[in-house]
């Protein structure tokens, strides 16, 4: 468990997209921590999300509510202290094919996430999980939070404006909203069976069926990288800082190529083996290339330190996966 876990005690506790990745992982913590917590989930296959993803916490309230829905959104916040939005639609190739289903859950869908945290809990401190893929193409080496913002597809850009309207009601309206931009990240209940959803859990699970993990190109294009402990343990961070309107990137302090990374998994896993392929062509033109986040902000201001090098987390992983 976090440090900063013990926190949220005792407190009411609302996570938005809580069946998926990210906020299962989330979830777990917040339960573990002792907080009292209330999962708002669309149960749409096209997010990702898995049920059985907070199965084991009988304790955790699971209520199907998407937040496209104005009303099913409002009906959950009064005397909400903490709440994370982690809902969104989050594959860049689905955004491209549906882009107006897109803005509906990423855009439209934070801003009734926002009104209801003014209209009926104002006082609560809320964190919104951005992306690192909203910068676009790298202009500095690394990137930092001062980077401008040139996203390459519909995800990217719904997710840089949603971000804007979290900073507008944290600044408008005195709103406690922060915001974390989070890589690449990988871990236990990411859904590995679906490219859609993140290239590294898909990789993972190539690896434990033994089958090709397939890059596309060379491979050479740098990526930094973020077990989910430490992405959890960032989200819990800012949302107990007392600051607001704040962004922080999260990330490993190195980066990695995508060639290394595979081979790092087939190492870890015992599994899999590395194929190279060609560019898919709805692919490439998207791809923002090298990808170097500086964390520096965030671990000034608020401490935070992630604790798993890439080979632990990939084992974490591998244990996860390979349970009974």
């Amino acid at each position: 468990m976090p440090a900063n876990a013990s926190a949220f005690a005792g407190r009411r506790v609302v996570v938005t997209g809580g069946l998926g990745f990210i906020g299962s992982n989330l979830v777990h913590e917040l339960a573990a921590a002792g907080a009292s917590v209330l999962v708002l989930d669309s149960l749409d296959p096209r997010s990702g999300g898995q049920v059985g993803n907070v199965a084991a916490l009988p304790q955790v309230r699971v209520v199907p509510a998407d937040v496209c829905q104005f009303e099913s959104v409002m009906a959950h916040m009064p005397g909400v202290e903490y709440l994370f939005h982690c809902a969104a639609h989050s594959s860049h190739p689905y955004s491209m094919r549906d882009p107006q289903r897109d803005i509906e859950v990423n855009c439209v869908g934070t801003i009734n996430v926002l009104e209801g945290l003014r209209r009926f809990c104002p006082a609560a401190h809320m964190v919104y999980v951005g992306t690192s893929t909203q910068v676009g193409p790298m202009r500095t080496n690394p990137i930092d939070e001062l980077h401008p913002l040139a996203p390459m597809d519909i995800y990217s850009a719904n997710k840089a404006a949603a971000e804007h309207y979290c900073r507008i009601y944290a600044g408008a309206y005195k709103l406690g909203v922060n915001v974390v931009r989070l890589p690449n990240v990988f871990g236990p209940r990411a859904n590995i069976h679906n490219p859609d959803f993140g290239f590294i859990n898909y990789f993972v699970g190539r690896a434990l069926q033994n089958e090709a993990l397939t890059m596309y190109g060379n491979g050479a294009q740098l990526r930094s990288v973020l077990y989910v402990a430490d992405a959890v343990s960032a989200l819990l961070a800012a949302a107990l800082a007392p600051a607001s309107g704040q962004v922080w990137f999260a990330a490993n302090a190195q980066s990695i190529s995508v060639r290394a990374l595979a081979e790092r998994i087939v190492a870890v896993f015992g599994s899999g083996r590395v194929e190279q392929v060609e560019w898919p062509a709805a692919r490439e033109r998207i791809d923002v290339g090298d990808v170097v986040i500086d964390s520096t902000k965030l671990r000034s201001e608020l401490g935070w330190q992630p604790h798993f090098e890439l080979d632990a987390g990939l084992a974490a992983t591998a244990a996860f996966f390979r349970q009974p």
